[in-house]
């Protein structure tokens, strides 16, 4: 089978497989469409031809996705979602449907919380939660289009909608025999369309595992795509992987990992570092992580080539943190960021405006947290409800909620805008307070010793360079505001 995976045209540097929410990034990130392209590798191994288009890193408007389309002459088009992109994602793929006559399968969050609505509007296959698996049985199925026995996946057959039972979440086993994305990458893609602002430039980004355990009320994928259950692949399949990438991506000056859960198994962090150093592997890698490692274990990522933490802090209040259900305490956070500084980890600090109960009040004690702990680098982000988060379901329950259509949470630029109002605090004081917190942050003269300290390290250079291109695009995002 001929398969057309699309990452399709909508904002520019538009992030549609974020863990959050899909915007225009500030400080100019931009993703890989990691998600498709595992799918991407696993169809390829399958047997099928691919082609896999990132038009949002290619900047290709609908005239020539359509115009590459039409000459691919594939049997399947693959469209990748998300909630902010959704109409705009479900139009293409119809647009595909009426010009190639393919059968079109839509992925991504939004297909395991709205199959129905995005099936009545004309998309022939939605394939819910992990994909990779649905694609290959839908390809095998195609000739006879009985997709009876499909899990996971939801369509149309005699004008009524079925919905097949939910496919298990994949095993780790499973996860060791998919192809390593970095192939992908380079079979496919241009490592240098895509940039991390905290990562050094170019990299790469790579799972090593999926699935949370942990119980955020805010957090999309567990809920809309990886789910709860956590699996990994081998230490031995990781390194492997980093192998590739030193030999086959010589230019990659860094991998970003980005599993939600990399930093649980402390056991499985230390092997990885130790086999990293057995087979003499010297590469920068970063990783997310919760506020939980200790310094015993950072000091081992460290020696290993580990270079920043990745960390969502979310607030800088008790109440806001129980809200969330995110298990940690500030005393926590404030040992974790004492141990990683001491172990030489760098931070990039996230925080989110905006969660229930939220008050100028406890903005306030984020602000000041913030100005304690002294990240090298700091997101701040507006609270946006996913679809299918218990925040989403607070929200819409309680009447907080100001707009159904996500899309309507960004700007014309792709950038956010709030649509959450709570009595205590309304929308246009909870983006007053984001712009706030960034501003008072980056453009306070306490930051130049940060950076300083940053740009005069092993990596100065490197360093320098992504705080010049997000420092760029910072400033025109504070412009449009």
């Amino acid at each position: 089978m001929k398969i057309y995976l699309l990452n399709p045209p909508f904002i520019k540097n538009f992030v549609r497989c974020g863990r959050w929410q899909g915007v225009a990034a500030r400080g100019k990130t931009l993703y890989y469409p990691i998600w498709l392209s595992y799918a991407a590798g696993y169809l390829e191994k399958e047997g099928n031809t691919i082609k896999l288009i990132d038009a949002i890193a290619s900047d290709w408007n609908q005239k020539k996705v359509l115009e590459d389309a039409i000459k691919f002459n594939p049997d399947i088009i693959v469209v990748d979602s998300n909630f902010s992109s959704l109409n705009n994602d479900i139009q293409i793929s119809n647009l595909l449907k009426e010009k190639t006559g393919s059968l079109t399968v839509l992925v991504g969050p939004p297909a395991s919380q709205y199959p129905e609505k995005i099936i009545e509007k004309g998309v022939d296959v939605v394939a819910r939660f992990e994909f990779e698996i649905s694609l290959k049985e839908i390809s095998k199925s195609l000739k006879n289009m009985n997709f009876d026995g499909i899990k996971g996946i939801s369509y149309k057959k005699r004008d009524k909608i079925i919905h097949n039972p939910d496919r298990e979440l994949t095993s780790s086993e499973f996860l060791d025999e998919l192809p390593f994305v970095s192939e992908v990458y380079k079979k496919h893609l241009n490592t240098k369309d895509y940039f991390l602002s905290h990562s050094f430039y170019p990299m790469v980004q790579i799972f090593t595992g999926r699935g949370c355990p942990n119980f955020c009320t805010f957090c999309s994928w567990p809920e809309t795509l990886m789910g709860r259950k956590y699996r990994v692949r081998t230490v031995k399949n990781v390194v492997d992987e980093f192998e590739y990438i030193k030999k086959e991506l010589p230019e990659v000056k860094e991998i970003f990992i980005e599993d939600d859960s990399f930093t649980i198994d402390k056991s499985r962090i230390r092997n990885f570092c130790e086999e990293l150093t057995i087979r003499g592997i010297n590469i920068s890698w970063s990783c997310q992580s919760r506020a939980e490692l200790d310094y015993e274990t950072m000091k081992v990522m460290k020696k290993a080539g580990c270079r920043l933490l990745d960390v969502g802090y979310e607030s800088g209040s008790e109440i806001i943190l129980q809200n969330i259900k995110k298990g940690i305490d500030i005393n926590q956070l404030r040992e974790f960021t004492v141990n990683a500084k001491r172990a030489g980890l760098k931070i990039l600090a996230d925080f989110v405006i905006g969660f229930p109960g939220e008050t100028k009040e406890t903005v306030v004690k984020t602000i000041n947290f913030i100005k304690e702990i002294k990240p090298d680098l700091l997101q701040v982000a507006i609270a946006t409800p996913m679809p299918g988060t218990d925040f989403y379901s607070y929200c819409q329950d309680e009447g907080y909620l100001l707009a159904d259509n996500l899309e309507q949470s960004l700007d014309e630029k792709g950038f956010q805008k709030c649509i959450i109002s709570y009595p205590e605090l309304n929308s246009e004081e909870i983006s007053f307070y984001v712009d706030k917190a960034l501003k008072n942050y980056y453009l306070n003269v306490s930051y130049i010793p940060v950076v300083l300290k940053n740009i005069s390290g092993k990596n100065g250079f490197q360093e320098l360079k992504s705080i010049i291109v997000s420092a760029r695009m910072y400033f025109e995002y504070i412009y449009s505001r």
